[in-house]
């Protein structure tokens, strides 16, 4: 079947405008899209606001207009996930076996002086404090969210809250500063991409980002309007199943609008009622230019102990789940390769 396949399916928007007043309705809701398409849209939430993910894009492009030599002064750090990225991330699902086309940069706001860019560099005033106000932004919408899947779950309120903070040395949370290539004939790979695969098969897996679920336990994700290509696929039943389908539908959110997915970390939380599915960010015709696009990706603290309220899975501590994701990861993608 090919991975081209579409089928219409729109992904939830939930408003959260007067959010206090209507938390019982937004909770519903929440809990629908979350076990049922893993997707869902924000709109008219109170923060952050579309001006400061206006800004945040201002910063993040600020970064990526340094030198290469500039950029690579705040080298990846791999056990930290903090840092610059070029071309460094291959998916087990890639059919090229190349490198992604994007450069990235990570920030922890508990390693504020240890790995983010020079200001001075930059050129822009109070950049790092800026940064770390939409942090501090997202992560606050981030733990409202996360108390009403607390409460529906069975915990206690603040619960999933308490396993999230991004002030001690344990946290995991990470800010994502993203910028996909523009697709030409000159992009490094292109010549190899064009000589591994037909041109059938390039005009379907030629992707931006490849198709993978995210380890974490909630992404927020930021895009601009008019951007194409991000698609995702319903279905997962188990945070172990590695399946997809083919049918995918596309995601265009408004400049302002929040994408949010579940993530394999609350998947498993939840005994897998909340679902972790597959996405993907492909070249489509008529968007061929750079894209850019910011991820806020909330993970349990190191030392957390994650297990559902049905204990379906063993416990497992915040630090060895990222770690057995990235392994497994990593096992499949030298299974595919060798």
């Amino acid at each position: 079947m090919s991975v081209d396949s579409k089928k219409i399916r729109k992904v939830p928007k939930i408003d959260l405008s007067n959010f206090d007043s209507r938390r019982d309705e937004i909770k519903e809701q929440l809990w629908n899209a979350a076990t049922t398409h893993g997707f869902f849209c924000l709109v008219n939430q109170q923060f952050p606001s579309k001006s400061d993910i206006l800004e945040i894009f201002q910063l993040s492009e600020s970064f990526f207009k340094l030198s290469p030599e500039q950029k690579n002064k705040t080298p990846h750090i791999k056990l930290k996930n903090t840092g610059y990225e070029f071309k460094a991330q291959i998916r087990p699902s890639s059919t090229t076996k190349l490198p992604e086309n994007k450069e990235s940069l990570q920030m922890q706001l508990h390693r504020y002086d240890e790995n983010w860019p020079n200001e001075e560099a930059l050129g822009y005033e109070d950049w790092k404090k800026k940064v770390s106000s939409f942090i501090l932004k997202v992560q606050e919408l981030s733990m409202m969210i996360l108390d009403i899947f607390s409460e529906k779950l069975g915990f206690e309120k603040e619960f999933l809250r308490r396993c999230h903070d991004i002030h001690a040395d344990t946290a995991q949370s990470t800010l994502r500063f993203l910028h996909y290539f523009e697709k030409s004939l000159d992009v490094e790979g292109e010549t190899a991409i064009n000589s591994i695969i037909s041109d059938d098969e390039s005009k379907t897996t030629n992707w931006r980002c490849a198709p993978h679920t995210d380890f974490d336990v909630m992404t927020l994700l930021f895009c601009k309007e008019g951007d194409k290509g991000f698609e995702y696929c319903p279905g997962r039943e188990s945070f172990n199943d590695f399946g997809y389908g083919d049918e995918w539908s596309s995601i265009s959110p408004q400049t302002g609008e929040i994408v949010i997915n579940i993530g394999d970390m609350l998947m498993s939380w939840s005994d897998d009622k909340l679902k972790s599915n597959f996405h993907r960010v492909r070249y489509v015709d008529d968007s061929m230019a750079d894209r850019f696009s910011i991820a806020w990706f909330n993970q349990a603290n190191t030392d957390v102990s994650i297990q559902g309220p049905d204990k379906r899975y063993e416990p497992v501590t915040g630090k060895e789940f990222i770690e057995r994701a990235m392994k497994r990861n990593f096992d499949r993608l030298n299974g595919i390769v060798n």
